[in-house]
């Protein structure tokens, strides 16, 4: 598990032994000089390894506005255990999650609350080359899809073909090799696969170069549910104990996000400052496609909606993918963004 420290340099006073005339003013206003400057540490855990989703957070770091709130945030790249189960047994204050895996984390027991999301609406598509000519659901009948293997893939995948006329049972679930949609797609491994926007369909397309294709999620929600990925979680124990803080780093995050919103590029620079391997290029294009895909617009970053919830709750039930009571209505939580209590 990497760790990436963002701890402030705390300035110290230095008194001289021999100099025995500080007064006892002096010494108040030193002592409360010290106590200002002691800032309250928190965690956060990423859902992957550093890219554009997390522009944000980097900005605010970047600039030092969570110190000025009084924070000293540290990041952790994730490692076997998720974020969300980190968050949900006191290891960590908050966590980079997914709908998908807060909701059946919930209904397991775990007391899990979605703070903010970091996109407005889900961003993901289908993605080939254009030369196979997938325009629509029904066009990967007769078609390889490179799967990872979830219950989510196969059901959002028939859901999709079926609601568009075609037939679920003609498209073939082919296990992926790589996380390179590239080789996948030009050694003719797959057809298609499920990537997201801001990142795989920029790269393949205006990055590589190749002549793709998409299908996106949110042209099919009549079909498919909307749902949040990524958010930002924490616990409600932390909701509790310490509500202030968390209204620090949401309000400190959301400053970042908006700000990102406002100005791509410092978030692209911020990112690249924290994640020097990324690709440059990469990294630009996408943060400038994020900045009118995080929300409709900067103040109105992190908001969600009961409707999202609810509905893909109720959709994740049917399919047999939830097991139990999520508590949906617990499950999120606006006000630490609006200031509604």
């Amino acid at each position: 598990m990497n760790i990436l420290r963002f701890a402030p340099l705390a300035a110290a006073a230095t008194f001289l032994a021999g100099c025995s005339g500080a007064s006892a003013d002096d010494t108040t206003s030193a002592d409360a000089e010290a106590s200002a400057s002691v800032l309250t540490e928190v965690s956060v855990v990423l859902d992957w390894t550093p890219n554009t989703n997390h522009a944000g957070l980097y900005l605010a770091l970047a600039n030092g506005w969570y110190e000025d709130a009084g924070l000293d945030v540290t990041v952790i790249e994730p490692g076997e255990t998720s974020g969300t189960q980190l968050v949900a047994t006191g290891q960590a204050d908050f966590a980079y999650s997914v709908a998908e895996g807060l909701l059946p984390a919930r209904a397991a027991g775990a007391d899990v609350v979605s703070v903010a999301t970091i996109i407005e609406h889900n961003t993901s598509s289908l993605l080939s080359l254009a030369s196979d000519e997938i325009t629509r659901p029904r066009d990967l009948e007769g078609k390889r899809y490179g799967s990872y293997g979830s219950d989510l893939e196969t059901a959002i995948i028939s859901a999709l073909v079926a609601c568009d006329g075609g037939d679920p049972d003609l498209v073939e679930h082919t296990p992926l090799v790589s996380d390179d949609f590239r080789i996948g797609l030009t050694e003719d491994q797959f057809d298609a696969a499920w990537v997201f926007d801001a990142w795989d369909t920029v790269r393949l397309g205006e990055v590589d170069g190749l002549d793709v294709t998409t299908m996106a999620f949110r042209d099919w929600f009549d079909c498919v549910p909307d749902w949040y990925t990524p958010l930002l979680a924490t616990s409600a124990d932390l909701i509790e104990a310490d509500p202030a803080t968390v209204r620090s780093f949401v309000e400190t995050t959301a400053r970042g996000y908006e700000a990102a919103m406002k100005d791509p590029q410092a978030a692209a620079d911020a990112l690249m400052e924290a994640a020097p391997e990324l690709d440059r290029e990469l990294v630009n294009a996408s943060a400038l496609w994020l900045s009118d895909q995080y929300a409709s617009s900067p103040d109105a970053w992190g908001v969600q909606e009961a409707d999202t919830w609810e509905e893909f709750s109720t959709w994740l039930t049917a399919g047999g993918m939830l097991d139990g009571d999520p508590r949906v209505d617990e499950a999120w939580a606006n006000e630490f963004l609006t200031g509604e209590q």
